[in-house]
C-alpha cells in the first residue's frame, strides 16, 4: 500500500508541473502577443495618407509683337517612364502599339528602348502637355486591362509601377519660326532641381532675361479621396503660380514678315552677304522692323548658322562712307562755318591733299556748298571740313551718338570706333573722315543720328520693346527711355532735311522718288578694309526719312554688305529702300496726296 502511495503522488506531481509549464506557456504567448499589439499601437502606422500636396512649377513669359502675336513663348515638358518588370510579356506588344498611338513616337523606337535595360525606362523627355494628357488616360487604361502585373523584390516586397508620366521642365517655343532673329537671340537650357528651364543667351531673351524668367511656383495642400485626387476644401492651401512677365514689342508681325522677304530676295538678287533694314518711328523712336536677310532657327542652331547669330544693326560695326557727309554739314552749319550757297571748287574731280589724292566719281569745277551732299562730293566735303578743329568735329559726331551706345535695349551693343582729337586736327584724317573713312559705326547709330534730321534737330532713343505685361492680372509696366535731346537747332535741323530732299530728287537717292511721300536720304558706298588694306568689296548703305501729310514720319536705314552684282548704293542700298517705301504705302503705313503726286508726275513727263 505503501508504494502505491507513492506511485499516486509523483502523478499528481507530474500533472501539477505539467500544469505549471502550460500556464508558463500561455503566459509567455500572451505576453508576446501583448508586445507585439502594443508596437502595433504605439509604432509608426503606415496607413494612406489623409492629405496631398503639389507643387505647379511657374512658366517663361513670352515675347509678343506689337499686333498680338506670341514670337517666343514656352510650353511645359512631360517626362514618360515605365518599369519593364511591371510589363506582363504576353502584353508587351499591346503596351508598344497603344503607347505609340498616344505618344506619336514611332513604335519601332519604344520597343528599342525596352530591349535596353530592365527596370525603369524612360520613353520620351519631351512631351508635349497635351499628349501628357492623353498618356495619364492611357496609363488608367493598360491598368485596367492588366498590362502591367506586380514583381517581387529579393527583399520580399512587391512592386507595380506602371507607366508615369510626370511634369520634367519647359521648352521654348517659336511659333514664326526664324522670324525676328537675331533681334529676338535664343536661350540655353540648365537644370533647376531636377526641373529644366531656359535662359537668356543672345538677343532680347538674354537683355529681358529677369523679367521673363518665371516669378514664383505654385503650391498646393488638401484633402486627398480614395483615388488621391485633391479634394479643394476650406482646409486647402492654395498659392498660385507666377509666370514671368511677358514682353510685348514696338515691331508688328505683318509688317516685319513683309520687310524680312524683301531683304531675303534683295540679297539672293544682288548676291549680298546680308542685308539689314530699320524703320523707325520719327517721333519717338519705336522700330517697326529690325529685318536682316541672316536669320537662324532658334532652337535648332546649326554651326552653319553661327554668322547669324548676331544682330547686324546692332554688331556689325563698318566704315559708313558717304552717308557721313550730312553729319559733317550740320556741324559745319551748326558752327556757321558754310552757307549752302557757298561755292566750292570741285577741281575736276581730282585734287590732292598732302600726300593723298582725293576723286569724285562726278567731276565737277565750281559747286555750291549744298550740292557737295547732293552730288556726294568727296572733294569738296574734304574741303569743307577743314573749317572745323578737332574739337568741334569730334564733339559734333558725339553729339550725334556715334562711338557711344544708342540707349537701345539690347545687350552687346558695338560702340564703333572714332578718330582721336589730335588726329582730327590733321588735314588728311579731317578729310577722309569727313566722307565716312576711319571710323566706325552701327546701322543703328546711324538711324539715330538721322532721325535728328526728321524730328526738329532732337535726338530719341530707338526702342523695340514697349512694355512688360503680368499675365496674371493683365497689368502693364512702362519701359522707361532717355528724354529726346536737342542735337541741332531745328533751323539747322530743317536745313538738312531740305537739303536730303534735294539729293533725292536731283541727286544719288532718285531711285527711291515716291510721288506724293516727303523722301529725303544719303547713299554711301564704302570699301571694305582685310588685313589693314582696302579690298574690291563693299559695304552700301542709304540713310533717310519718308513721311506723308498724313502725319506719319519714319527714320529708314538700309545696309548691304558685300554685294556682288552691284557696288553702288544707288543700285543697291536704294533698290531696297524703295521696294521698303512701296510696301509701306501699299500696307497704309504711308499715304502719299494725291495732288501732290499728280503734280510731281506732271513735272516728271517730258516738255514738248
Amino acid at each position: 500500500m505503501q508504494g502505491g502511495s507513492s506511485t499516486m503522488v509523483n502523478v499528481e506531481l507530474n500533472k501539477k508541473k505539467k500544469i505549471v509549464i502550460l500556464f508558463l506557456l500561455i503566459t509567455f504567448a500572451f505576453a508576446v502577443f501583448a508586445l507585439v499589439m502594443a508596437s502595433k499601437a504605439l509604432g509608426e502606422r503606415h496607413t494612406p495618407r489623409l492629405y496631398t500636396s503639389a507643387t505647379t512649377k511657374a512658366m517663361r513669359g513670352s515675347i509678343v509683337s506689337a499686333d498680338g502675336f506670341h514670337i517666343a513663348t514656352t510650353r511645359k515638358l512631360y517626362k514618360a517612364t515605365v518599369n519593364t518588370r511591371n510589363i506582363d510579356p504576353g502584353k508587351k506588344e499591346l503596351f508598344v502599339q497603344l503607347f505609340s498611338i498616344y505618344s506619336g513616337i514611332p513604335a519601332k523606337k519604344i520597343r528599342q528602348k525596352l530591349a535596353k535595360r530592365q527596370g525603369i525606362v524612360v520613353l520620351s523627355y519631351d512631351i508635349s502637355p497635351k499628349r501628357a494628357q492623353y498618356l495619364k488616360s492611357l496609363a488608367f487604361e493598360l491598368r485596367r486591362l492588366g498590362v502591367f502585373v506586380e514583381y517581387e523584390t529579393p527583399s520580399g516586397d512587391t512592386i507595380l509601377h506602371g507607366l508615369n508620366v510626370v511634369e520634367s521642365g519647359e521648352a521654348r517655343v517659336y511659333p514664326y519660326g526664324d522670324l525676328l532673329t537675331p533681334l529676338i537671340g535664343y536661350p540655353r537650357k540648365f537644370e533647376e532641381d531636377g526641373y529644366t528651364r531656359n535662359r537668356g543667351i543672345k538677343g532680347l531673351e538674354k537683355q529681358f532675361d529677369d523679367s521673363l524668367q518665371a516669378r514664383r511656383n505654385g503650391y498646393t495642400y488638401a484633402p486627398r479621396d480614395a483615388n488621391n485626387y485633391k479634394r479643394l476644401t476650406k482646409e486647402s492651401l492654395f498659392t498660385p503660380p507666377l509666370d514671368g512677365y511677358d514682353l510685348q514689342l514696338t515691331i508688328p508681325v505683318t509688317l516685319q514678315i513683309r520687310v524680312e522677304r524683301i531683304a531675303d530676295a534683295m540679297q539672293a538678287f544682288l548676291g549680298a552677304e546680308e542685308i539689314m533694314v530699320v524703320i523707325m518711328r520719327s517721333d519717338d523712336g519705336k522700330v517697326l522692323s529690325l529685318a536682316s536677310s541672316n536669320r537662324f532657327q532658334p532652337t535648332q542652331i546649326k554651326k552653319s548658322d553661327y554668322s547669324a547669330l548676331n544682330t547686324g544693326a546692332l554688331e556689325y560695326s563698318f566704315e559708313p562712307g558717304s552717308v557721313l557727309k550730312p553729319l559733317v554739314f550740320s556741324i559745319l552749319l551748326e558752327h556757321g562755318k558754310v552757307n549752302p550757297f557757298d561755292i566750292v571748287n570741285g577741281h575736276g574731280g581730282r585734287f590732292k591733299m598732302g600726300r593723298k589724292v582725293i576723286t569724285d566719281e562726278h567731276k565737277f569745277n565750281w559747286i555750291s556748298a549744298e550740292n557737295v551732299i547732293v552730288h556726294s562730293s568727296n572733294i569738296g566735303i574734304a574741303q569743307l571740313a577743314q573749317k572745323l578743329d578737332g574739337d568741334e568735329f569730334a564733339e559734333g559726331l558725339r553729339n550725334f551718338g556715334l562711338t557711344l551706345p544708342t540707349g537701345m535695349d539690347f545687350p552687346y551693343e558695338k560702340r564703333g570706333v572714332l578718330p582721336s582729337v589730335r588726329q582730327l586736327n590733321a588735314e588728311i584724317y579731317k578729310a577722309t573722315t569727313s566722307y565716312g573713312y576711319g571710323l566706325r559705326v552701327d546701322l543703328m547709330q546711324l538711324i539715330k543720328a538721322y532721325n535728328v534730321f526728321n524730328n526738329g534737330g532732337k535726338a530719341v532713343v530707338p526702342t523695340v520693346a514697349e512694355q512688360l505685361i503680368d499675365p496674371a492680372t493683365g497689368e502693364t509696366i512702362a519701359l522707361e527711355t532717355d528724354d529726346p535731346v536737342q542735337v541741332l537747332t531745328p533751323s539747322t535741323a530743317e536745313r538738312m532735311k531740305k537739303i536730303l530732299i534735294k539729293t533725292v530728287r536731283e541727286g544719288t537717292g532718285v531711285g527711291t522718288i515716291t510721288p506724293g511721300l516727303e523722301i529725303g536720304g544719303k547713299t554711301g558706298t564704302a570699301h571694305i578694309a582685310e588685313r589693314g588694306r582696302y579690298v574690291n568689296q563693299y559695304n552700301t548703305s542709304f540713310l533717310g526719312f519718308a513721311n506723308d501729310t498724313q502725319g506719319h514720319r519714319y527714320t529708314i536705314g538700309v545696309t548691304v554688305i558685300r554685294p556682288k552684282k552691284y557696288h553702288f548704293a544707288s543700285l543697291t542700298a536704294v533698290a531696297v529702300n524703295k521696294k521698303v517705301i512701296d510696301m509701306m504705302v501699299r500696307e497704309g503705313y504711308l499715304v502719299p496726296d494725291p495732288v501732290a503726286a499728280a503734280l510731281e508726275e506732271t513735272e516728271a513727263k517730258p516738255q514738248h
